[in-house]
């Protein structure tokens, strides 16, 4: 008999019961689709807060809990990801934000390392729009598996197997109804769950009520009659039963490996679909996964603490000039006041003071395990991209840092508070928020980055938190790439172009271009050079 066995997830060592019951997942929408509604029911659910609050509510009472950044009060949007911990029934959830605004794009790319899985929200109204598809691209890079929430139900909506169609033009991905909704807009009164074959029906007077669920033996059960209006229930056993046709079947193991994804229908704002979604989450979301590490792979169960930055916020309190490192514990069981290597500088660091989130409010981690997300207060030590562990020399791969796609230079309005903006900017730098050259000719510095909303929350920021007005104005410039290659050959190619360098704020050289022709010419007149449109955050 020849050897059949293969390792699969399905096949790995069973996960210490703390690790197992973890759920690391990330929301993934368009703009407005209703991902911070969302995450508010969550919370809701979780038990994490009492009552939601509304992003349409008045004054304070609408400050959603997931949003702690001043101009994100202001503007309505979430442009920095926050990350969450609250248990659901039997399960710990670690849900991370991200901004659904395309200028944060690099944020949200990285905080897509940090996790094990994607909720992907559209609009039924809207279906997959740009930025849900860009996002779906990077989950589909990591091969997340993502389950997806059609959201706005009680809204005039798209019919469901265009829906459903469209996604599975779009991304390429097999889709398999856990739900089906039962009317829309005005009429929709609620969903059939499929997987469960029982009625639920959502409550319209109370928003931050659980829907009712009616138990029933299919679709036959004289209990729909009651229920349902005779039209709808024609049309949803109809509908249901081209579906079951038409359609997979859930299948558990191709959810885990990216290739279908179970979609449940509901109205986020009135609190209806959104415990199904926890369901699912919790029953076919993945447990922590192996990280892919340097020289070798990091497994969950490990006994020893390993973790990675992948995320760093300033003046997350302004009144004391903190850093957080947002870390993700790859392996082991982690205590607080535990000595970690921090593999960068070879330097061990004690964790004193380690904090888990619930948005903006924090507390103490006194523990957390393989699949949590924890803060690290610093001063600056630890940057996107480091790895911290019990002693061995192991660096989390795959955090990527995009090169800029627009270039201003940026002055103080005092000049004599350059050395205040430069410190300003170096953390804003490592924080990732923006990247920041500093040209080899002349004075000042040039700020990348890829959305043009965020020069404005950077101006802001910098005003803000630091007390100082700024001004953006156009460069010369208009694209970066990181220069690679034989240290001899980058070297004569810096003396040559010498108008054109500059260097990031980890001290490597960059090429700063005006034309697509500079690069073409760089190719053609030094080919051992490499101009890189991205560099792996890892030293």
């Amino acid at each position: 008999m020849p050897d059949t066995h293969v390792v699969t997830p399905t096949s790995r060592p069973d996960l210490p019961t703390e690790i197992a019951r973890r759920r690391t997942f990330a929301i993934i929408s368009h703009p407005d689709a209703g991902k911070t509604t969302l995450t508010e029911k969550f919370l809701l659910f979780g038990g994490a807060i009492q009552m939601a609050g509304q992003v349409r509510a008045k004054g304070e009472a609408r400050r959603t809990r997931s949003d702690f950044m001043q101009m994100e009060k202001d503007r309505g949007i979430s442009v920095s990801a926050s990350a969450m911990s609250f248990d659901y029934k039997k399960f710990r959830f670690n849900l991370v934000d991200t901004p659904g605004h395309s200028d944060f794009s690099e944020d949200t790319y990285r905080t897509l390392t940090a996790v094990d899985a994607a909720v992907m929200v559209i609009d039924g109204a809207k279906g997959v729009e740009s930025q849900t598809q860009k996002l779906f691209e990077v989950c589909r890079l990591r091969d997340l598996p993502i389950l997806t929430f059609c959201n706005k139900m009680d809204r005039e909506a798209r019919d469901t197997f265009d829906i459903i169609d469209e996604i599975q033009e779009h991304l390429a991905i097999d889709v398999t109804p856990a739900s089906w909704p039962i009317g829309m807009g005005r009429d929709f009164i609620g969903c059939y769950d499929m997987l469960r074959d029982r009625l639920e029906l959502m409550d319209r007077a109370d928003r931050n009520k659980v829907a009712a669920t009616i138990e029933m033996n299919g679709l036959d059960d004289p209990l729909l009659d009651i229920h349902v209006p005779a039209e709808q229930l024609a049309r949803l056993r109809e509908e249901v039963e081209m579906a079951r046709e038409l359609l997979p079947a859930l299948d558990p193991q191709s959810v885990l490996e990216g290739h279908m994804t179970p979609i449940w229908f509901g109205s986020a704002i009135n609190s209806f679909g959104v415990k199904e979604l926890m369901d699912g989450i919790a029953t076919y979301g993945p447990e922590p996964q192996i990280q892919k590490a340097t020289p070798r792979a990091i497994a969950p169960e490990e006994t020893k603490v390993s973790g990675f930055v992948f995320k760093v916020q300033a003046n997350m309190d302004p009144k004391h000039r903190d850093r957080v490192a947002f870390v993700r514990l790859a392996s082991g069981h982690f205590e607080r006041g535990m000595k970690l290597t921090h593999v960068r500088t070879k330097k061990p660091m004690a964790i004193t003071n380690p904090v888990l989130f619930l948005a903006a409010d924090r507390e103490l981690a006194e523990e957390a395990w393989a699949g949590d997300i924890i803060g690290i207060p610093n001063h600056g030590q630890l940057r996107i991209g480091d790895t911290l562990t019990e002693g061995e020399m192991l660096r989390v791969a795959g955090i990527p840092s995009f090169a800029p796609e627009l270039l201003q230079t940026v002055r103080a309005g005092d000049p004599m508070k350059a050395k205040h903006l430069e410190k300003a900017l170096m953390q804003f730098a490592e924080e990732g928020a923006a990247k920041v050259f500093k040209p080899a000719f002349g004075s000042g510095f040039i700020v990348g980055v890829v959305g043009a909303l965020q020069f404005e929350v950077l101006g802001s920021r910098i005003e803000l938190e630091y007390g100082l007005p700024v001004r953006f104005e156009n460069s010369q410039f208009t694209s970066a790439r990181w220069v690679d290659g034989p240290r001899d050959k980058v070297e004569a190619f810096i003396v040559a172009n010498k108008q054109h360098i500059g260097h990031d704020n980890d001290g490597d050289v960059v090429y700063l271009t005006r034309l697509q022709w500079d690069i073409d010419r760089v190719a053609r007149d030094y080919p051992d050079v490499i101009l890189t449109a991205t560099k792996e955050m890892m030293v």
